[in-house]
């Protein structure tokens, strides 16, 4: 979800769904974005660090070892699902509702190069698809368009997409998978672990049959603790930033270690 302040979203009426699902599962209730603007902190989700990017490029790409590398080393299904992705594999910077600056995956040259991996970046119909067929990979990633992420739209916008997206993902998550609904970054400059984060206070909530009902975590965490703690799920060693225990982890939420496989 995209640019919203914590107190944007919790206790605010115009996001019942978002609001009723943290006070069923559980909620990251210091949670601080890496940065400004966006692009870096998709980066710092999927691999661990900014990689030096400082703005929303289109025509930048890094050459970095990505969560991407880790999933198909441990032979690890993945896909990531783009709301109004035009087509696989798609490299424009925008179409509709779609930009690429919330694309992390096509930012890493091991995959904008890879037909095979590009091949996974898709649009909502396969979502759809998939979860039909209940062929949903391990590690699932979902970027909503800019009106349902809530960057060009209302919170309410976002929270009606969370309210009738979520609950099919839910069902398919096993019996100790997880759904992490995080914000890239806040409206402000608050900061977290040791100042490596300082993109906002935004709200993070995590679901899954593993999650304590109503958990609170009062702990300081960064969407690089985010990543260790989905890493830590798939048994992946951690990336960049996600190996620095300022950084946090979402472990507590849980009523037994997340582990995924």
């Amino acid at each position: 979800m995209e640019n919203k302040e914590d107190s944007d979203v919790l206790g605010n009426p115009a996001a019942p769904y978002a609001n009723a699902l943290a006070r069923r599962y559980g909620l990251a209730t210091q949670s601080y974005a890496i940065t400004h603007p966006s692009l870096p902190n998709y980066l710092a989700l999927t691999s661990g660090s900014t990689q030096g990017v400082s703005s929303d490029c289109t025509d930048c790409h890094v050459a970095a070892r990505n969560i991407v590398d880790q999933l198909e080393a441990a032979r690890i299904s993945w896909r990531a699902y783009l709301e109004g992705l035009p087509s696989s594999c798609f490299k424009g910077a925008a179409a509709g509702g779609y930009a690429q600056k919330h694309n992390p995956f096509i930012y890493y040259q091991d995959i904008a190069d890879s037909p095979r991996r590009c091949n996974e970046l898709v649009g909502f119909s396969a979502l759809a698809r998939d979860l039909r067929a209940g062929a949903l990979p391990t590690y699932v990633w979902v970027t909503p368009n800019l009106c349902d992420d809530t960057h060009d739209c209302p919170v309410a916008a976002g929270d009606r997409f969370l309210a009738r997206t979520v609950p099919a993902l839910l069902r398919e998550t096993g019996p100790h998978g997880f759904i992490v609904i995080t914000w890239d970054e806040g409206s402000s400059d608050a900061s977290c672990c040791g100042g490596v984060a300082a993109g906002g206070a935004i709200a993070t909530i995590v679901a899954g049959p593993d999650v304590r009902r109503g958990g609170r975590d009062g702990a300081p965490v960064d969407h690089y603790g985010v990543l260790r703690t989905i890493e830590d799920a798939l048994g992946l060693p951690p990336l960049g930033g996600a190996a620095d225990p300022r950084n946090g982890r979402l472990d507590s939420l849980f009523t037994r270690p997340p582990r995924v496989r």
